[in-house]
């Protein structure tokens, strides 16, 4: 390719009208490829791919109120009034998140975004599964993943409950109520109850700690909705061909487990432990960085760098912080704080809400798979709430697709 074709990364910054920072983002999430230079440590970038997708990006701004057409990354899909995220800050129906975090329950969040009372959610009517036989799920199934589990239980669950989901709103909240404690109750192979779900976790991961616990607490709330990923806009899809709230939930459970979204724990648990075992962190850092420069796909680190929070996300800056107010004594937090001081100090991504709960599951010592559990138990209230939202809109969700193939000559 001529040279005129390649741009460096300040001019293809430029050419998109974002930070160098954001830039090395799209990298990381495939949106944008780069090639080192045969002449140096740099990378360049093709300039039509680069123009491509500015393209795009100048469609989303030109599309106005067709823009839920659109599904680029950045560019909104669907109207919502459940949660904002804007201006490095994470909302709740207009409340700070953060905030809520510090002193609610994920009861309570879900009493705010199903728009209802806290009461009405303890006071559900219990789960219509007989003991027994839920009991003998789980004995048949108590082998498996959390993942897998719940995966399996659900549309097991679903088989032995009414259909209720578009029978009016009491209906819809007792549905609501079951399919959160059911995942929750798969998740950690337990039997559904009406217990505060962190209450439920800390109990089947032996958390004794009240802080401890609290940290748990933390963490659903902040992991509740986060706008429309890929696992919610999943639910809403799905709940907009009519399906029940049991099917939309195993589809948003399945996007979650992805390794570029909530599965991305796993990668990063995987990180963690190398790294402890690195007798020199910079030098293992450096490794790890010289596989993308030589081209190694997907994310430069595992748990490093948000799209959507260019100085850092909230939810792991809270979370990092509950963490090393109720750390044990003996824990590996100053290895995992060390390491997100390294990449910070090296590439200057910050920590997001994955690595966090990776940490949190390595710090206080609990279960393999507790950070995806913490993540998908948080989860299902946002889910939920968008499913509820979306059959009261009513419409079924078709976006068009831009062609950009051939096209036989005529």
């Amino acid at each position: 390719m001529p040279p005129s074709d390649w741009l460096t990364a300040s001019e293809a910054a430029a050419e998109l009208g974002i930070s160098l920072a954001t830039l090395y983002a799209y990298v990381s999430r495939g949106l944008l490829s780069s090639t080192p230079h045969a002449q140096g440590k740099h990378r360049r970038y093709d300039v039509r791919e680069v123009r491509r997708l500015a393209r795009r990006k100048e469609d989303g701004k030109r599309a106005g109120k067709v823009a839920q057409k659109v599904l680029d990354w950045g560019v909104p899909v669907l109207e919502s009034s459940i949660t904002l995220v804007a201006n490095g800050r994470l909302l709740y129906r207009g409340h700070d998140a953060m905030a809520l975090a510090r002193t609610e329950s994920l009861e309570d969040i879900a009493a705010l975004l199903w728009e209802c009372s806290a009461a009405r959610i303890v006071n559900a009517p219990a789960v219509l599964i007989a003991a027994a036989q839920w009991a003998a799920w789980l004995k048949l199934w108590g082998d498996s993943t959390p993942l897998d589990r719940a995966l399996v239980l659900l549309p097991a669950a679903a088989s032995q409950m009414p259909r209720v989901w578009a029978l009016g709103r009491d209906a819809q909240l007792d549905s609501a109520c079951a399919v959160m404690r059911l995942l929750a109750a798969a998740m950690i192979s337990a039997a559904p109850s009406n217990a505060p779900l962190h209450r439920q976790l800390a109990s089947a991961w032996q958390v004794r700690s009240r802080q401890q616990a609290g940290l748990l607490r933390a963490a659903l709330v902040a992991c509740a909705d986060h706008e429309l990923n890929a696992s919610t806009f999943t639910v809403r899809c799905i709940t907009s061909t009519g399906t029940h709230l049991f099917g939309a939930v195993a589809g948003g459970l399945a996007a979650l487990a992805g390794p570029r979204h909530g599965g991305e724990t796993v990668r990063i648990a995987a990180l963690l432990d190398e790294a402890s075992r690195a007798a020199d962190l910079d030098r293992y850092l450096a490794t790890r960085l010289s596989r993308h420069e030589h081209g190694v796909q997907g994310a430069v680190l595992s748990g490093f760098g948000h799209p959507l929070y260019p100085v850092g996300d909230p939810r792991a800056r809270l979370l990092l912080e509950l963490l090393q107010d109720c750390a044990p004594a003996r824990s590996p937090l100053a290895q995992v704080l060390a390491l997100a001081r390294a990449v910070r100090d090296t590439t200057g991504a910050e920590p997001t809400v994955d690595f966090a709960l990776a940490a949190i599951e390595r710090v206080l010592g609990l279960p393999a798979n507790a950070a995806f559990t913490l993540f998908a138990v948080g989860r299902v209230v946002g889910w939920i709430a968008h499913a509820m939202e979306q059959a009261r809109d009513g419409g079924l969700i078709r976006p068009r697709a831009r062609y950009v193939g051939e096209l036989e000559a005529r």
